[in-house]
């Protein structure tokens, strides 16, 4: 079976399949992704060329209340000794 050649794009795709993955027009989401950028949207990464897609699916899902997991400050130096 042939590959379509989003299927070629892995974690960096270019902004048309993006917003293919997104169920969006080329054109707007171009504005969309500006906006978005500001609320933490992975911006284009120079070197490789587009949006980690990772980490577009991760800012989705904090922006839509699916990911509880967050980051916390370390407490200090762990004792296994104190069991």
């Amino acid at each position: 079976m042939p590959r379509r050649a989003h299927e070629d794009q892995g974690l960096f795709p270019c902004e048309a399949e993006v917003a293919r993955r997104l169920s969006q027009d080329p054109v707007a989401w171009k504005a969309k992704a500006i906006i978005l950028e500001r609320d933490g949207l992975p911006k284009i990464d120079p070197l490789f060329g587009g949006r980690f897609w990772p980490g577009v699916v991760a800012f989705l899902n904090r922006r839509y209340g699916l990911s509880r997991v967050e980051a916390s400050a370390l407490d200090g130096q762990e004792n296994l000794d104190a069991f």
